[in-house]
């Protein structure tokens, strides 16, 4: 389960670059931690049961009903809780490969996988490949199913356009997730948000359960979207250093990148297992990869690279070059 996901940088104690997490690590967070400093108190007292002041807050951003917006502890929780809500469907659909979440919480709760089962789960833009499905044919795809998931964590990493909470409100089978975690490039707060009709909002909060946000990971939440300030200050130049990357690594003899439209994309390595590459990255250079062999329908050659520094991306590079040029001589 989340022990196959990426990031695991807790297990390595030399790291200096990582590759491996999608999230950008660019953003100056120092207000944030001066803003958390300051409101300590509140952990002297439970904080909101459901969060409904985050909620109002982020529902006058999307301009949606608050009834329309459920806040989660990370788009992870809400996986979690709407395949507890749906269990009695029986059935779901998960476009492969992809978050390996979906799987994992629907077997918790007893599904059968199906290409047509009554839920659709579908990651947009979709990790790990940066593959982003048009609007269109999202809209299509719920056409066939009882239920449609859109899990939009990285909405804020990609130029495509995507469907809209105001989109999906007046629908009945359409859910977007939500991650505040990847927006402002907070994973430790764990927050992430559901919007949706409100009858379907209703039925995910019977099962939720009170105080799952903390009082400082709230705190955070409301002081985050009041500024309105996503983590990459300037997308369009971080999408273009991610295809430059892509360039680099396509040069080297044994290294294939696949297209993407978002900032992290899936690489094959011919001369190795992509457990060898991650391996020797870290303990000869400090630089940490995500091997992708563990997501359904990929190989042990995949592994998934998230664009960093254009320094760092150089070093990336010329490390897994020198790689090569050892394994072919």
């Amino acid at each position: 389960m989340i022990e196959g996901h990426g990031d695991d940088l807790y297990r390595y104690k030399n790291i200096k670059m990582n590759f491996s997490s999608n999230i950008y690590n660019g953003t100056d967070l120092s207000a944030l931690e001066t803003y958390l400093s300051s409101r300590m108190a509140v952990v002297r007292s439970y904080p909101e049961p459901s969060a409904a002041s985050l909620e109002q807050m982020i529902a006058r951003e999307c301009g949606i009903s608050p009834d329309e917006v459920l806040v989660t502890s990370g788009a992870v929780d809400a996986i979690y809780l709407i395949a507890q809500a749906y269990r009695h469907e029986g059935t779901c659909h998960i476009l492969q490969p992809t978050f390996r979440e979906y799987e994992d919480a629907c077997r918790v709760f007893g599904y059968q996988q199906s290409n047509e089962g009554a839920l659709c789960w579908l990651c947009n833009p979709n990790n790990p490949t940066g593959d982003v499905m048009a609007v269109e044919d999202v809209l299509a795809l719920a056409g066939l199913h009882r239920l449609l998931i859109v899990d939009q964590s990285y909405e804020d990493y990609t130029m495509a356009p995507l469907l809209q909470p105001a989109d999906v409100v007046g629908q009945d089978n359409i859910i977007l997730l939500h991650s505040m975690t990847k927006r402002y490039a907070v994973p430790g707060l764990r927050l992430g948000y559901v919007t949706a009709s409100s009858a379907i909002i209703r039925r995910l909060r019977e099962q939720y359960r009170p105080w799952a946000i903390n009082a400082l990971s709230l705190e955070a939440g409301k002081w985050l979207v009041q500024r309105g300030e996503t983590a990459i200050p300037d997308l369009p130049s971080y999408l273009a250093e991610t295809q430059r990357l892509r360039t680099m690594l396509n040069g080297i003899e044994g290294i294939e990148t696949l297209d993407t439209q978002t900032n992290f994309f899936l690489c094959t390595i011919a001369s190795a297992t992509a457990a060898q590459l991650k391996e020797y990255l870290a303990r000869e250079h400090g630089i940490l990869i995500r091997d992708a062999s563990n997501f359904t329908g990929l190989t042990p050659h995949h592994f998934r690279i998230a664009t960093q520094s254009p320094a760092e991306n150089d070093t990336l590079a010329t490390a897994i070059m020198n790689y090569e040029l050892h394994e072919l001589y």
